[in-house]
């Protein structure tokens, strides 16, 4: 009998792996196989890159420490705590799950992911949501320039600053800072906050686990000039 046909509970619930010990591509496999315990628990990531990603069943991982580059991404149902840093592109093109950041996260974060929601606690850099299609992302403290640059559908929450362009060339995903924000990037505009929004907000908010204000926040979005080419807005591409 193999793992594949043994009863539920037979199977481990909760399983430790130590990277001083185990490989990256030791651990993603064992995350990703179908008898994966529910709850992983990974130690000494020594900052190692790509770790638990491409996970697509609905079990806790949790990493002590720094990650590298394109953590948790292609994450599908999945939940990632990362319990320290992470490189660039972490949660990239994830579809589903959550994945939480404790400390900060470099640039990129959430690159093209189309859905689940992404909790940066620290600050995250450069181009955080960059072309983001659906993801939700909560940045606890401050996010870089060019940030959710060409956005096309999802939500944006800063409770911190943002950085110069902020939404350059954004499509439809929207966008809610609490701070101040350097300056705005081609078609982004501020935009009011109706009630609607307001419980959007809270929601995200409370999704995140921060109790803030939602009332605190200003929204973003495009003014969509852009969407299709036109001579004039030439200079503006």
């Amino acid at each position: 009998m193999t793992a594949d046909t043994l009863p539920t509970d037979t199977l481990p619930t909760t399983a430790t792996y130590d990277l001083d010990v185990t490989t990256t591509r030791e651990l993603n496999t064992a995350l990703q196989a179908t008898e994966a315990p529910s709850t992983v628990h990974v130690t000494d990531p020594q900052g190692q890159h790509a770790l638990a990603c491409g996970l697509n069943r609905p079990i806790d991982v949790h990493i002590s420490g720094h990650v590298g580059y394109y953590a948790a991404g292609m994450n599908q149902h999945a939940r990632v705590t990362i319990d320290g840093n992470a490189g660039v592109g972490v949660g990239e093109n994830m579809m589903s799950g959550t994945v939480r950041v404790t400390g900060d996260a470099s640039q990129s974060a959430g690159a093209t992911a189309h859905g689940g929601l992404l909790v940066i606690e620290g600050n995250a850099a450069a181009r955080c949501g960059i072309s983001m299609k659906g993801v939700d992302i909560v940045v606890g403290g401050n996010i870089g320039h060019m940030s959710a640059f060409m956005g096309q559908a999802g939500r944006l929450v800063v409770l911190g600053d943002a950085g110069e362009a902020l939404g350059d060339s954004l499509y439809e995903a929207r966008i809610y800072v609490r701070g101040t924000v350097a300056s705005l990037g081609a078609d982004c505009i501020a935009k009011p906050m109706r009630a609607e929004h307001l419980a959007e907000l809270r929601e995200l908010l409370d999704a995140a686990g921060f109790d803030v204000d939602p009332t605190e926040f200003t929204r973003y979005g495009s003014a969509r000039t852009l969407y299709h080419f036109h001579v004039d807005n030439a200079s503006a591409y």
